[in-house]
This record gives structure tokens, C-alpha cells and sequence, in this order.
């Protein structure tokens, strides 16, 4: 279908490892790297499986000192299916030659396919299609078809099918030195004739999986009688499916697998579970109509539609497709967090980081109830936040920078820099404005579906708790007569502390401290939603008093904010102060300058002595707040904040941005959206080609950049057609150009569906039959309506937000 096949033609082994994290298959539980399936792990090729929540530690000897490092798990590898012509070797790539290959996702069931000939050292040519996917309707089975033809010969084949228990993480090269074996293996057994099965437990967090596979031959006929032989370690089973096939005859291999895990429901042991229903597994026909079906069900909610524009069409499916294999509504009751790298790759060990932040706006407003699962990880982990603040010397809740299994803080105490081949230390646990980010999407969640349970049972408790971490980590400078905040780290990172001071940490980060005011403005209203006898029971729960409420609406009002160059904000206290880097100079000495960190340091200079910045820090803000929300937070501290203040701060850190984040690239297109469309329109679309240019230079391979794909499609609902909630109501400031006239897409607001269009000058509001009991509110500008199920709402656009073609018709 035109606008949801992303296709490579020919095989490039020095790409493959892009392409095998572009095209994996998914469900929201667990994800498949699109690797082939005759393919085993070396320097081409990785197949790796993920599964929410299955991580494992392990310790490393480094410099004579144990470092402790924990890792999403890479799965025993269900891909396996090898192909033998006559008892010669398996087929690879690598010996054969190829006359013709492609490699496709076909994004609308999130199936990859391979499609090839290839003549062989014996002149033999043979046709094969591969397709496989990881089932959306069933979270616990996947399924692989190959159809083959020998076009010049007839003889015997084997394929071998199996399971193999033996991966390591090994995907990330810079973490070659550490531990990467997590898998002990518990053993392989069959089920019958044609089903094989393997278990394994990782070895510290003891957590059991298991898989089976029930592999089948058919030809135009039915079902093809074959011989089998099996073979089987403690660690690995594979069978051998043995038969004759005629020259211009396909055949047809089925595998369908099952995936069990020991945080799954209703099962006594993964390894009988995953062999009984791997026996009861419909054939791969009927499972793949039921996986597309479950398919088309969320692009009805989630699809958006840009007409005129191909390319953009085509990159913002697949970001979607993307972010639902990770995150949709099998991810529910999986006790999962927002994997910055997603489920396809091995950086960043698979840790949950603040990129959760660019992913909730999309959910919000198509799955909520994927949205809240989400946040329920941050809850189930509270108690381990309070404890890290207690032993820091603070109250409250301090949530981790990167959290995985049980929400302790998993950042590296040191890491590799490539360059310089040095182990260096790692500061990066300062990054205490993950908290932020946290109470910010819990706000932000509740303001889209008014889900009063969700903020009484669990947000508001979270929101306090981590409003009394700010107040205890902030001190009152008397001189100043403001609240001011040390030791932390801003979103920047390239900044750790102070040139030359022996520890780490800044004073007065901007965006910190920016955002500590808001999140101390908005815990009043908090409460206020609560019904009475709720919010007097958590305020007693927590022991929240009437002098802390009145120290966080005194910190709404006198957190410091410091500035330099008549006006602009600095990054942190002190920021002015340091010197200017020669970036014309770096440029061109080399090329790439996007982690100048490692570029200085291997030079044996300091990142800190400088003004430049990895991503956007003090820009977060005009990305996260509108010109209004930012108008009244500086003037309730008693800043200035001018019509041109924004303009102003992302020129002056634009210049010292490398954008060595793929996030800063969505951040800034964000925050121009409104003052300068046409340069936002060019970040935008290189935000969108980020991950499939793999403009990072290799780390897309390593897991996709879940922040940035989600992120571009934050600026199409937000950035360019504005919308956004103001007061309980719905509001669209649209900023549109030529390439969005006749822009689309559902959203739900508050329990009501809506299809959004633009076009013609015009912005149409389609309220779902379907909708909520109430009616709700939506508006563009200043011009408010009532909207009920069932109702179209129509706006005419004032020619200041049409696009240049639509005011001249």
C-alpha cells in the first residue's frame, strides 16, 4: 500500500546493521531486530530479541575495580531457519551470488520481507521470500514463512529450524569490554514431533524464558510430508526438516514461535506453557490475518496523513510503527518504562531515561490507557525513589536519571569514550531534572483525559512527593532573596561541573530551576482536583503541612534565574563566564563535531571550559511552554519576558548547539515553530531523517532513537497545528505551510475521538458517534466552541496561519 513500505534494494553488508534496527518486528511486549533469518551474529549481522522488563546485572572487572552494569536481556534468537541443498553448507549471503534482493518493512503490519535469487557455487538459482512477524493480536507468538523455488534444478533440501540459547549482548561495540553473558541455559525439550522448545534463566535476576517453535512444510498440495532429525544442547535445539523439491515447484516453510517469560499471568512453568501452545498455534496464514487485523485497529487511532509529500508521509508511518511496537496496548500490565533506544537494540542498556517526555504527547491523545501504564512504572518504583533521596541527605521522591528493573539508579559510574579508548568518569547521574519530566507528564497526562482516578490514586502522590524533593534540594540565598538549586546537571551533558572543580554538579540550571517554579505553581491545583477527603488523606499520608505548601508557592516565586548578555538566559550560573569555542575551526578539522565532548576530551581539553551545549537545555523551555505559559511564569518570579526573549535565547544557543542528541533536533524545530516556520520546517525534516540516515554515524544500529521519532510526530500535532490545552479546552494555533494542506489525523480528547483535517483555509473537527456524554470544548485562537459526539465543528483560518499558496487562491 502506497505510503507504508520502507524498502532497501540490494544487499550492503556496511548498512545492514542500520537496516536490521529499521526493520524489526514488535508488539508492545516484545521486539525482533529485522534480521535474516539464516544469518548468525558477527560484524554484518546481530539478531537480537527484547522483552520488557528482562534485564539482568552483571559485573565487570575494570582497572581492578568492579563496575556493575544492568542490561535489557538479548533473548535466545527464534529466528533461526537455514537452508541446505543437497548436505552442502547452509546458505548465506556471503557464498552465494545474489541476482536480485530487497528488503522491506511493510509498516502497515510491521512485517519485514525479504525477497531474493541467488545462484549458488553450483549454478543452481533459487527464489526465496521470507516474511515474519511479531503477532500485535497474540503478545506471545511470532511467525516466519519462506516460500521457495528452485528455478534451475530439482534435488533434496534440509532446513534446519531452531532455537539457540548461546547469544550474548554483544551489539554495542563500546561495550565490548564489559560482561555481556546474562543467560544460563534450563534446558531444551520437544512436544510431539514437530515442535521443539528451550529454557533459560538469566543469571542474577533469575527470571525464566522460554520459547517454542512448531516448523511445517507445505506445497500447492497441503501439508508436505518431510524427514526429521533433531539435535539439541543444553543451551540450543534445532530440528532438520529433510525433503525433495521440483525445479519451477515453490514449497513453503512455516515457523511459528511462542514466547513465555516468568512475568507473564496465569502460567506454572514457561517451558510447558510456550510448548502447549506453540501445539495449538493456528498456521502462520491465519495468524498473520489476525496480527493485521489488530494492526489496522491502531492506525484507525493513530495514523497521520500528509498528502503532497511522500517522503514525509512515509518516514511519519514509520515512526509510528516504531513507537507502537514498543508502546500500545499490549505494553499494559508488562510493568514497562519507556526504553530510550526501544526494543530493537542494546544502547543504553535498554535504560528509561527522560525521553518519555517527546513520547507521551503522541500517546496521550490516540492510546491514554498505554499512557497511564507508563507512568504506573514510575509509581511502582516510589518507594525506591524515596529511598535514593533519603540517602542523598534529601525528602521526597528522587527519581533516577536512568532506571531499569527495580528503579535504583543504573548510570554508569564510568564510561568509554571511543576516541580516546580512556575510561572516563560519568556525572551524568546529576541529572536530577528527570524529575521534572516526570511530574510534567503526569500533568500533562491528566490535562488530555481528565483521568481524576489515575491523579487520586496514584499522580498526585507522585507529584508531591517529588515537589518536596525540589524544595529539599533548593536553599534560600538571603542576599539574593531567591531559591536557588547546586549540584545538578541540565539536559545539556556536555557540562558536569565547574573547569577544574574536583566535584560534580552546577549551580542554578535554568531549565532546572524554570521548571522547579512551575511544578511548585501547579501543586496547589493538584490538590484542588482531588475530592476534599482524598486530599486531606494524602496530605496526611505524606505529612504535607500548611508551611511546606506555603514553601513550594514561595518557590513558584523566587526561584533564581540566572542571565548574561542584557537578557539572554544562561544555561547555568557562571555559563557567560566561560570561553567561546572555535566551532568554524572544529568543523573543519573535523567534520562531524555532534559529540565535541569526546572530540576535547580525547584532545585532552575539557568540554566545560566552554559555551557550547550537546542539545537543547535552555531551549527546553520555549519547546515544553508556549510564549503565554512562559509570559506569566517569568513575570510571577518578577523576570522580564519580552516578545522577543525566545527569539533571542534560541539564536544565541543555536550557535553553541552541536545537536549531539537527535532530540535537539525536534527541540529546536519545537520551539521555531511559531517564531520562524521555515527553519522549524528544516530542523523537522532533518529530525525526521535522523534515525534512517543514521546521521549519528552508526549508533542507529544499536536501537532506534525512540525520543526523536515520537518527537517529530509531536511537531506535526503541536508544532505546526498547534494544538494544545488551555483552561479544559481543546485549543489549535496552527502554523501551517504548503506541505501540510490537507494534514489529518485522530486524536481523543478527554474521552472523545476526533479526526482533525486541514485544508482549504479551513480546520474541520470531526467528533467521533462514539464520543464521551459530555460535550467538550475546542477552539482555534481565541474563537471557542462546544463540540458533542457525533458534531463537526469548522473553523475558517485567518490568512496569517494559512500557508503562501492558500492566501493567494
Amino acid at each position: 500500500m502506497n505510503g507504508f513500505v520502507f524498502a532497501y534494494e540490494g544487499f550492503d553488508p556496511v548498512e545492514e546493521g542500520l537496516r536490521e534496527a529499521l526493520t524489526s518486528t514488535g508488539n508492545g511486549s516484545l521486539c525482533a531486530r529485522g534480521t535474516a533469518e539464516w544469518e548468525d551474529a558477527d560484524r554484518v549481522h546481530y539478531p537480537g530479541t527484547y522483552a520488557h522488563g528482562v534485564y539482568n546485572r552483571e559485573t565487570t572487572i575494570i582497572g581492578g575495580l568492579p563496575v556493575l552494569n544492568e542490561d535489557l536481556v538479548n533473548l535466545p534468537n527464534w529466528l533461526v531457519l537455514k537452508l541446505r541443498i543437497e548436505g552442502e553448507d547452509a546458505i548465506r549471503l556471503s557464498d552465494v551470488k545474489l541476482l536480485s534482493y530487497r528488503h522491506e518493512l511493510d509498516i502497515r503490519g510491521a512485517v519485514v520481507i525479504r525477497e531474493l535469487r541467488f545462484r549458488d557455487h553450483s549454478d543452481r538459482e533459487t527464489m526465496l521470500r521470507s516474511r515474519r512477524f511479531v503477532s500485535m493480536a497474540d503478545v506471545h507468538q511470532g511467525g516466519i514463512e519462506w516460500t521457495l523455488t528452485p528455478e534451475n534444478w530439482s534435488g533434496r533440501v534440509e532446513v534446519v529450524s531452531a532455537l539457540d540459547g548461546r547469544v550474548t549482548n554483544s551489539g554495542v561495540a563500546r561495550y565490548g569490554q564489559l560482561e555481556g553473558r546474562h543467560l544460563d541455559p534450563g534446558g531444551p525439550r520437544t512436544f510431539g514431533s514437530e515442535v521443539i522448545a528451550l529454557k533459560v534463566e538469566t543469571r542474577q535476576s533469575n527470571l525464566h524464558i522460554s520459547q517454542a517453535a512448531r516448523t511445517r512444510v507445505f506445497d500447492d498440495r497441503g501439508p508436505l510430508a518431510v524427514d526429521r532429525g533433531l539435535y539439541q544442547m543444553e543451551d540450543y535445539i534445532q530440528q532438520v526438516l529433510a525433503f525433495d523439491v521440483e525445479e519451477g515447484n515453490a514449497v513453503r516453510v512455516e515457523k511459528m514461535v511462542t514466547f513465555y517469560t516468568s512475568h507473564d499471568r496465569a502460567i506454572s512453568d514457561t517451558l510447558v506453557k510456550a510448548g502447549t501452545s506453540a501445539l495449538r498455534c493456528p498456521d502462520f496464514g491465519e495468524a498473520f490475518e489476525r496480527h493485521v487485523s489488530a494492526w489496522d485497529e491502531l492506525w484507525q487511532l493513530c495514523d497521520i496523513r500528509v498528502p503532497g509529500n511522500e517522503r514525509v508521509q512515509l518516514l511519519l508511518r514509520l515512526h509510528i510503527c516504531h513507537i507502537l511496537q514498543v508502546c500500545c496496548r499490549n505494553t499494559v500490565d508488562r510493568d514497562a518504562g519507556v526504553p530510550a533506544r526501544g526494543l530493537n537494540g542494546e544502547a543504553y542498556r535498554g535504560h528509561v531515561f527522560w525521553d518519555e517526555m517527546y513520547v507521551y504527547p503522541f500517546l496521550n491523545f490516540r492510546l491514554p490507557e498505554v499512557t497511564r501504564e507508563l507512568l504506573l512504572y514510575r509509581y511502582h518504583r516510589l518507594d525506591e525513589a524515596r529511598a535514593a533521596a533519603r540517602q542523598a541527605g534529601f525528602r521526597g521522591a528522587m527519581f533516577p536519571w536512568q532506571s531499569g528493573s527495580d528503579g535504583t539508579e543504573e548510570t554508569q559510574r564510568i564510561h568509554l569514550n571511543p576516541l580516546s579508548g580512556r575510561w572516563e568518569p560519568d556525572l551524568s547521574h546529576n541529572q536530577r531534572h528527570v524529575n521534572a519530566a516526570i511530574f510534567y507528564n503526569i500533568w500533562h497526562y491528566v490535562q488530555a483525559t481528565h483521568d481524576v482516578v489515575f491523579l487520586r490514586e496514584q499522580g498526585a502522590e507522585m507529584m508531591l512527593e517529588i515537589a518536596r524533593f525540589w524544595a529539599s534540594i533548593a536553599h534560600f540565598n538571603r542576599d539574593r532573596e531567591r531559591y536557588e538549586i547546586h549540584g545538578v546537571m541540565g539536559p545539556d551533558e556536555f557540562h558536569e561541573k565547574y573547569p577544574g572543580a574536583p566535584d560534580g554538579g552546577l549551580r542554578n540550571n535554568a531549565y532546572t530551576n524554570v521548571m522547579v517554579a512551575w511544578l511548585c505553581g501547579v501543586c496547589r491545583e493538584v490538590l484542588s482536583l482531588l475530592p476534599a477527603a482524598r486530599a486531606e488523606a494524602l496530605r496526611e499520608k505524606l505529612g504535607v503541612d500548611d508551611e511546606e505548601l506555603r514553601i513550594w508557592d514561595d518557590m513558584s516565586r523566587r526561584m533564581f534565574v540566572p542571565f548574561h548578555d542584557d537578557g539572554i538566559i544562561s544555561q547555568f550560573e557562571g555559563y557567560g563566564e566561560l570561553r567561546e569555542l572555535d566551532w568554524a575551526g572544529y568543523r573543519t578539522k573535523y567534520g562531524n563535531i555532534q559529540r565535541l565532548d569526546r572530540i576535547l576530551r580525547a584532545e585532552g581539553d575539557d568540554p566545560d571550559r566552554y559555551r557550547l551545549a550537546k542539545q537543547s537545555d535552555t531551549v527546553m523551555l520555549f519547546f515544553l511552554f508556549s510564549y503565554e505559559d512562559l509570559r506569566r511564569l517569568f513575570g510571577r518570579l518578577g523576570y522580564a519576558y519580552g516578545a522577543d526573549t525566545a527569539r533571542r535565547n534560541i539564536a544565541y544557543y543555536d550557535q553553541r548547539t552541536s545537536h549531539g542528541s537527535t532530540l535537539s533536533l525536534v527541540t529546536h524545530a519545537g520551539a521555531l515553530a511559531a517564531l520562524d516556520p521555515k527553519t522549524s520546517w528544516q530542523r523537522f525534516l532533518a529530525a525526521l531523517e535522523s534515525d534512517v540516515g543514521d546521521v549519528q554515524g552508526g549508533t542507529t544500529k544499536e536501537g532506534i532513537h525512540l525520543g526523536v521519532m515520537s518527537g517529530t510526530l509531536d511537531l506535526v500535532q503541536r508544532g505546526y497545528a498547534g494544538a494544545g490545552i488551555r483552561d479544559g479546552v481543546l485549543c489549535f494555533e496552527p502554523r501551517l505551510a504548503d506541505e501540510l494542506d490537507g494534514l489529518s489525523f485522530p486524536m481523543q480528547f478527554r474521552g472523545t475521538p476526533i479526526l482533525v483535517t486541514f485544508g482549504g483555509g479551513r480546520l474541520t473537527l470531526d467528533a467521533h458517534r462514539e464520543g464521551g456524554n459530555s460535550p467538550i470544548k475546542v477552539a482555534v485562537h481565541d474563537e471557542v466552541r462546544e463540540l458533542r459526539a457525533g458534531e463537526r465543528c469548522t473553523f475558517e483560518l485567518r490568512p496569517e496561519w494559512r500557508s503562501e499558496r492558500q492566501a493567494q487562491e
